[in-house]
């Protein structure tokens, strides 16, 4: 089995995260502020060289004021027009 951070399914996921932060008008610093980390580490998430388990994906999701069950909804219509099973 592939690594899922190489998968086509991580990049949309990358996608979906960076497009909720935009829809917000927030920049990397922005986030990056509210999560108490630096910009480098948002754009190293943004970018897929950090990974996020579930709970740093709760914590982006709060930091951009987006709630985690709406991202996941939003993620999961996304990989489900995207790669149909």
């Amino acid at each position: 089995m592939e690594k899922s951070i190489y998968t086509k399914e991580y990049s949309l996921f990358l996608e979906q995260l960076r497009k909720a932060r935009e829809e917000k008008g927030l920049t990397q610093t922005d986030v990056a502020e509210r999560l108490g980390q630096t910009q480098s580490f948002v754009s190293k998430v943004e970018r897929g060289e950090r990974r996020l388990d579930i709970v740093e994906l709760r914590a982006f999701c709060l930091a951009l004021d987006t709630p985690f069950r709406l991202f996941t909804a939003r993620m999961e219509s996304a990989l489900n027009a995207n790669f149909k099973h």
